[in-house]
């Protein structure tokens, strides 16, 4: 793995990631068979992950996104959640799995369940590839869970600072 000035160090590789997103595309295979899931990818952030989670689900199933931010640059959530881009059709008796790159404050995603519920869904679950329990101020529990995470800032595999370190590979500590 490349040295990157912008990391204090890597916390996920590469083969750490894909072996962790192959493990959650069968456990949420397993759980959905028959049931013909929705999977909402939450944008941008979740990009990577939510491809690379698709090639590992073995159910028949639809994809859709949306778009959400309750970040306005920065390293922290500003609590308010935007919808930018919204789903293309009803998901009225739909089982929804929400994938997501991150659940932090878990503000945005306790928005979204609210709006989804409201909108007649069977059945709402997440799919996060990383979660930071020590920061939530929402009851939000997330069904399926790449990595626990600690309250550190981190990039890569679609994370983001100001829209830069994305397309980094795996997934490292942001050096402020």
């Amino acid at each position: 793995m490349p040295e990157n000035p912008v990391l204090e160090r890597v916390l996920f590789s590469e083969q750490q990631l894909a072996g962790r997103v192959a493990e959650l595309g069968r456990e949420i295979s397993a759980d959905y068979r028959g049931k013909l899931p929705l999977f909402v990818g939450i944008l941008r952030g979740c990009i990577l992950f939510y491809s690379d989670l698709m090639k590992n689900i073995s159910v028949d199933c639809n994809m859709d996104f949306m778009c959400l931010s309750s970040y306005a640059g920065g390293t922290a959530s500003t609590g308010q959640v935007r919808t930018m881009l919204d789903l293309r059709e009803s998901i009225k008796g739909r089982h929804v799995v929400i994938v997501e790159d991150i659940v932090d404050t878990g503000l945005t995603l306790e928005y979204l369940m609210g709006n989804l519920k409201n909108r007649g869904a069977a059945s709402i679950e997440i799919c996060c590839l990383l979660d930071k329990p020590c920061n939530r101020k929402a009851d939000v529990h997330p069904k399926y869970v790449g990595f626990t995470v600690e309250n550190e800032f981190v990039i890569g595999y679609g994370l983001d600072y100001n829209e830069l370190y994305r397309n980094l590979p795996y997934i490292g500590v942001f050096r402020k």
